[in-house]
């Protein structure tokens, strides 16, 4: 058994600074290169364990009593939640840790909590970068990697906002269920986040966050990074590309074991796994070749974990990004074949009967995808990797007749086919696109809100509704065929088209019509006078001046305001409500119940 060096990914809202992290870790390291540099590999960057003590210095490790025995860090080298989603493997992430970088000025953002409940649903943990501390007013640039070392030499202003904007984060935080502080206040590493202050700019607080990092990993996934030498490759597939010259190639990140030229590898597919054997391995040349701009791969025979490497197989065309990788002896080709399409079957398995769609480009995309979803409340009827297509939205519909709020789908960095976009047009299909999967369960639930408010208003419309009026004496217009009349309206909204009754519970008639100062409206509020037409009223004869009326109200109606509309009732709506039961009940002792 040997130690692998943990992987690591760096995640964010977008502008906050993840690529510049990660590149000021790489340069960092570059200015070290004498102890060795650092290797770049196929989507990763290995910080050896040697420049990692050369940044941080005896004092840093001392303070933080960490004995460094991994070889190192590898760092995936494209920051982001996609990617992160797509370090995939059984039962959980590649990655063995998170750094989630947050901008010091803007804070939390969208992206920040979508990256937060990604990193809950893959059981990751993770350290925050507070990035751009060179831009708190005042900061001055100590020409140091160590942010501890930094700070106190900053003036008290300076340091106040620091923590100012820590314990911002912390308390911000502290609504998803994070207890957040200073790493070099954290009391209890199983139970705190830390906040490492850093600056891409400057290269302050990378040397903090490179020996955090490194401790916790050590102390807490020290199982973890133990491997077989000689074990069996086991990697994801972070990218698939087509090479000039080549054809398709894929970028893999291996984890455990090692992989020779010449293996036999087994890939996950969407419907049946895909076996080809390794025609090269190939790596970059030292960094700073590539850096100098005459990037070239070269081929090696072999690659251990954990490290990135670029695959060259025949029958790539069907592989894609986010897809479990295992070596294999031909022997243990169907069992293996059967281990890896296991992966993809968890993920899609447990499918509900009714339920939204949910489409995606990658393994991983879609397991998030699906956990968020399903932990807002929604179901889930079908689960598939690939683009939106005409069985999708024709299903979606058929759904959406039963459950307008299940008829949807859930669309997440793929396309939508032409046919299926005629059935969306044509059937009012409710589709949700994008690429960052928060902003699409808030599109929903914003939809779901306005669309049932919607509801309720076109529902409420067909309901006779509360009010109370007064017949206001001398506002006598015309006497019958239709009684014209002027009235107050008391309380409630008074409309055209409703049965009126007086305080006895006896129909006088029906508003035909509302004037007010001589235009015809559909209804009046509280507060206002106006002039009312009454088929069927008789004035002095069925009703007089000075009476109250109310609403002749439907039973039907009664109920459906008391209970699935309650809520949307005033409080002067209730009481209304109370008064006309009292009238109805005079003639009917169980009208309403």
């Amino acid at each position: 058994m040997t130690k692998r060096a943990p992987i690591l990914v760096i995640l964010g809202h977008a502008d906050v600074g993840k690529t510049s992290l990660l590149d000021a870790i790489r340069n960092t390291s570059i200015a070290y290169k004498e102890m060795g540099g650092l290797t770049q590999t196929i989507g990763a960057t290995e910080v050896p364990v040697d420049v990692i003590k050369k940044i941080c210095g005896e004092k840093l490790i001392r303070k933080f009593n960490v004995k460094l025995t991994i070889p190192g860090l590898l760092f995936i080298d494209t920051p982001g939640h996609e990617v992160f989603t797509n370090l995939r493997k059984r039962g959980g992430s590649i990655a063995d840790l998170a750094i989630l970088a947050i901008d010091i000025k803007e804070g939390v953002q969208a992206q920040t909590i979508e990256s937060l409940e990604i990193l809950k649903h893959f059981k990751t943990g993770f350290v925050i970068a507070l990035t751009k501390i060179d831009i708190v007013p005042g900061w001055v640039n100590q020409k140091t990697t160590c942010f501890l070392e930094s700070i106190e030499k900053q003036s008290d202003a300076v340091k106040n906002e620091i923590d100012k904007k820590v314990y911002e984060i912390a308390i911000k935080l502290s609504e998803f269920g994070f207890d957040c502080e200073r790493f070099d206040r954290v009391t209890d590493f199983t139970r705190q986040v830390a906040i490492i202050p850093v600056s891409a700019v400057t290269n302050e607080g990378i040397a903090d966050l490179l020996i955090f990092v490194s401790g916790l990993a050590q102390k807490y996934l020290e199982k973890k990074l133990e491997i077989e030498v000689h074990g069996k490759g086991r990697g994801c597939v972070l990218e698939v590309k087509e090479e000039k010259g080549v054809g398709k190639t894929m970028d893999v990140i291996l984890y455990d074991g090692k992989i020779k030229e010449g293996d036999t590898i087994v890939i996950a597919g969407i419907k049946d796994a895909i076996v080809t054997k390794v025609r090269a391995l190939l790596k970059p040349r030292p960094l700073e070749e590539i850096r100098e701009g005459f990037a070239r791969f070269e081929s090696v025979k072999e690659v251990n974990a954990a490290a990135g490497v670029k695959i060259l197989a025949t029958s790539l065309e069907n592989v894609i990004a986010g897809m479990p990788m295992v070596v294999c002896d031909e022997k243990e080709i169907e069992k293996v074949k059967r281990e890896v399409q296991a992966d993809v079957y968890d993920v899609i398995s447990g499918l509900d009967t009714e339920g939204v769609i949910v489409k995606a480009d990658t393994l991983g995309s879609l397991e998030a995808l699906i956990g968020i979803i399903r932990k807002n409340g929604l179901k889930v009827r079908k689960a598939e990797i690939g683009d939106v297509n005409k069985l999708d939205a024709t299903e979606a519909f058929e759904i959406g007749k039963k459950d307008p709020y299940l008829g949807v789908i859930f669309a997440f960095n793929v396309k939508i086919s032409p046919e299926a976009s005629s059935v969306i047009r044509d059937h009012k299909v409710k589709v949700f696109t994008g690429n960052v999967i928060y902003n699409l369960i808030q599109e929903y639930e914003k939809w779901k809100k306005e669309t049932m408010e919607q509801k309720k208003i076109e529902e409420m419309a067909k309901l006779t509704l509360p009010c109370k009026i007064r017949f206001l004496p001398g506002f006598v217009f015309r006497q019958s065929k239709p009684a014209i009349i002027g009235v107050e309206v008391i309380a409630g909204n008074l409309y055209s088209g409703i049965g009126i009754m007086n305080e006895n519970g006896k129909s006088v008639g029906k508003i035909k019509e509302i004037q007010d100062q001589g235009k015809t409206i559909k209804s009046a509020c509280a507060g206002m006078k106006v002039a009312v037409s009454i088929e069927g009223a008789f004035v002095n004869r069925t009703i007089k001046e000075g009476e109250i009326f109310y609403p002749d109200m439907s039973e039907e109606d009664f109920k459906l305001l008391n209970s699935k509309f309650k809520q949307e009732l005033s409080n002067e709506d209730k009481n209304i409500l109370d008064e006309i039961v009292k009238i109805k009940r005079k003639g009917n002792p169980l009208w309403g119940l």
